[in-house]
Formats: C-alpha cells, sequence, structure tokens
C-alpha cells in the first residue's frame, strides 16, 4: 500500500544538521580542490522487505537537485524489495546531494523496518485489520513517521493525530484503562464515553480493567445495548495475556446473552506469531492493534554507492562497477 502525502522536508535535514560530519568535511575537501564530478550513485536494499521513505526522499532531492542536469530513479513506495536490489539511483553532480547520504539511508531504513513488521502483521492476521499503536512505543519527533511507515506496510489505520494527517485517515482507537479507572466502573466509563464522544466514532469499551472480561463485556453490553460497536481486550501478562481460548470464551458468553453485533478487538504487545494463533484458531477477532513489534522493526538495510563518476564504471573493493540492471525502477524526475 503506497501513500502519496507529500511530507514537509525539515530545514534541519536540508542544512545538514542530521548527516554526519564526516559528509560535510567531504564536501569542504573537493569545494577547495575544484572537484564536483557527475557521479552515478545508487542506493541496494541488503534484506527483503517493504520498502518506505521512498516519497520523503524524492521530496528532499527535488528540494536540492538542480532542476538542469539530473535524474532520479526509484521503486514505489511500498513496494516488495528483494535483497541486493536496487531502490534508488540519482545522476547528479555530487556536491548537490552528498551531504544527505545520512539522511537518505536513515530515511530508508527506519521507514523501511516500521513497513516490513507492519507487513508482516499483516500478513499474519490474513484479512483481519492491523492498526498501528506504534506512536506510543517511539520517541515523539518520529511518531508520525512510524505510523505512516505502518499504513504503508498495510495497517488499515493509525492511532496518532499525526499520523492521521500524514495518512489522511482518520486515527483508529477507544479508550484508556486511565478513563475507567478515573471513572471508577467500565459501564460508567463505557455511557460516558458514548455520551460525550462525536456520533461517527465507533462504540469500542476496553473491557478489562476491574472484573473479568466476560463479564465486564455482557454488563457493558447489556447497558449499551444497541449503541455498543465492540470491545477490546488488553489482558496483562500479569494475568496471563489474551488467549484464542479467551476470546472465543467472551464471544461464546456474549452469544448466549444474545449480544449481537459487539466485534472483538484485541490490542497490546503481540508478534506474527501471536497473531497467527487467533487465526489458525478461527477465533472471532475482528482486528489487531500492534504496538511494540511495528516499533521495533524487522531487519532490513540499506547500503549507498557511487557506481560511475563521469560515466566511467567504478566501485568499491567488493563491489561491482558500474550501474546495476534495475527494471523495476522508474523515472521520477
Amino acid at each position: 500500500m503506497s501513500n502519496n502525502q507529500k511530507q514537509q522536508v525539515d530545514r534541519s535535514i536540508i542544512v545538514g544538521e542530521t548527516s554526519e560530519i564526516y559528509l560535510h568535511r567531504t564536501l569542504n575537501i573537493l569545494r577547495n580542490e575544484g572537484l564536483n564530478p557527475f557521479v552515478t550513485y545508487e542506493i541496494e536494499s541488503t534484506n527483503s522487505g517493504i520498502i518506505c521513505g521512498i516519497n520523503q526522499i524524492i521530496d528532499l532531492l527535488d528540494n536540492v537537485l538542480p532542476e538542469a542536469d539530473r535524474e532520479l530513479w526509484a521503486l514505489q513506495e511500498g513496494s516488495e524489495v528483494s535483497d541486493n536490489e536496487v531502490v534508488l539511483r540519482i545522476k547528479a553532480r555530487f556536491a548537490s546531494f552528498g551531504l544527505y547520504e545520512t539522511s537518505l539511508l536513515g530515511t530508508l531504513t527506519s521507514c523501511s523496518s516500521w513497513a516490513t513488521a507492519a507487513h508482516d502483521c499483516v500478513v499474519a492476521a490474513s484479512g483481519i485489520p492491523v492498526v498501528s499503536f506504534a506512536s506510543r512505543s517511539v520517541h515523539p519527533s518520529v511518531a508520525g513517521q512510524v505510523d505512516y511507515s505502518a499504513y504503508v506496510g498495510g495497517c488499515s489505520a493509525v492511532s496518532s493525530l499525526i499520523g492521521g494527517k500524514l495518512t489522511q485517515t482518520t486515527p483508529s482507537g477507544t479508550m484508556p484503562h486511565s478513563l475507567v479507572l478515573i471513572m471508577g466502573e467500565t459501564v460508567r466509563a463505557a455511557l460516558a464515553f458514548d455520551r460525550h464522544m462525536e456520533k461517527n466514532v465507533p462504540r469500542v469499551v476496553l473491557i478489562d480493567t476491574f472484573k473479568d472480561e466476560a463479564e465486564e463485556a455482557i454488563q457493558v453490553g447489556k447497558a449499551m445495548k444497541e449503541t455498543l460497536r465492540g470491545i477490546r481486550i488488553e489482558t496483562p501478562i500479569e494475568r496471563g495475556g489474551i488467549t484464542p481460548n479467551l476470546v472465543d470464551e467472551i464471544n461464546k458468553k456474549l452469544e448466549a446473552e444474545q449480544i449481537s453485533g459487539c466485534d472483538i478487538y484485541v490490542s497490546g504487545d503481540m508478534n506474527p506469531d501471536d497473531i497467527k494463533k487467533f487465526v489458525d484458531n478461527e477465533s472471532a477477532v475482528a482486528g489487531f492493534a500492534i504496538d511494540n513489534y511495528i516499533a521495533r522493526g524487522s531487519k532490513i538495510n540499506f547500503r549507498a554507492d557511487i557506481k560511475e563518476i563521469e560515466g566511467k564504471p567504478i566501485a568499491r573493493r567488493g563491489r561491482i562497477p558500474g550501474s546495476k540492471i534495475s527494471s523495476r525502477l522508474d523515472r521520477i524526475f
């Protein structure tokens, strides 16, 4: 899944504050030596996964590369990438982009790792929606980027406001334990939520704060009746965590009380293997909300090399000189 929402390039990136010092020193030396060759520069993925961050790189390079005498080739945002595949090719004067290697690699590595982790969860969920709660597991300065990347990786929704803005989607979320604790009772919290939230906000209630999950679910269902859209479970590991058996028990007890149309959502520190257990068990789960696994990212790395200088193939030892044949690259400009 791709997203073409244009993101503003931070000034600290453009002026090179996020770049490593040796890149600044390199440009200083080359400038004093009068060297600014036309180069072909490629970035390869060293692992397979989902490519993300391409659109941000396009925005950056469109800002810094002179309009004359430049080429940019790239994979589409959200594409599956294989080991050692070229994901980006720049043809331009080195001084116009050499400072940004840190930012190019950092953007691709972070965003692709988050997108790949999200994709792993989506594949494991086999069609059941996965929502990214990953913004709660990263520094706030990158909360929007982790949600954007998770959306590119296939998540159906994200939880942060900034993530919703970057993905042009409505943020998804129910209620936290803090609301239930302060209200003193789950049913009271649920009814207050129903009174004060806009009508387009789904009435999904957290049901594991004070009592047995099935008991709280039944109480909420009877109090809210047809208004209730669903329940969310985040049973802590101290009480055994969320299991397929627990979901099945809640579902059967709701049916026995003739509480219908109540979706069950599970959330917390789950990975694709945990998700697959619910899928294999055919548990009545309507959606998963995943935080830490997406935030930690899946291993996908990138490397950057000059492959031609003034049209002459060149490479460091261990690498093949000249541009790779990369039929999947699209010319951006």
